[in-house]
């Protein structure tokens, strides 16, 4: 049996729903100040529809975060220098820690909800799983380097969500600060393996 096609008008309601969600997460002050509820009227929609498109906040959290994030993506996986497949891991990992940095301060607020949500670690979060997997996977391309898995771990730390909020809070942590204070950061580390 082929699969069904979304209806237009659950497609054009996804889509609004999304919409809705982006515009008071760019605006709200806390994430936990954007409901379902919220999006849901914001959206011109009811709850139920917000529901069966997404399942429940988290869905339409993970759903937000996919579409802001798929340009990102699409450079990560078949994008030219300095984040696609062909840049030697030493430039790479850099871009890549550099760019999502630069997505977290831009998508704050969501970012925030995003890994304070669910009850679950967000170390198990498919996004999180998916950005160790890759920088590890670089780190082990780099002579000298021992322990991608962890050092992994450690690099994303420092791009995490809630550090960000903090650091992007204080009166230190202009952006161009903070890009820079992650490249040094990045050097030190991959300069830790002999070359």
């Amino acid at each position: 049996m082929p699969e069904r096609k979304p209806r237009k008008d659950a497609a054009r309601n996804r889509q609004a729903v999304l919409a809705a969600a982006d515009a008071l997460f760019a605006r709200c002050e806390s994430p936990d100040g954007v409901t379902s509820a919220a999006v849901a009227a914001a959206a011109g929609v009811g709850k139920g529809t917000l529901f069966r498109a997404f399942g429940d906040r988290p869905g339409l959290l993970r759903a937000l975060y996919e579409a802001r994030l798929e340009p990102v993506r699409e450079a990560v996986e078949a994008g030219p220098p300095p984040l696609g497949p062909a840049t030697p891991p030493r430039q790479r990992v850099p871009a890549l820690l550099d760019t999502l940095l630069c997505f977290k301060l831009d998508n704050r607020r969501l970012m925030l909800a995003l890994e304070e949500g669910g009850s679950s670690s967000p170390y198990q979060a498919d996004h999180y799983e998916r950005w160790h997997g890759l920088l590890a996977a670089m780190l082990e391309q780099i002579p000298g380097l021992t322990d991608s898995d962890f050092t992994a771990h450690a690099l994303l730390a420092a791009v995490r969500a809630d550090l960000v909020e903090h650091l992007a809070g204080h009166e230190c942590g202009s952006r161009e600060r903070m890009r820079a204070q992650l490249a040094n950061f990045t050097a030190r580390v991959l300069g830790s393996a002999s070359s």
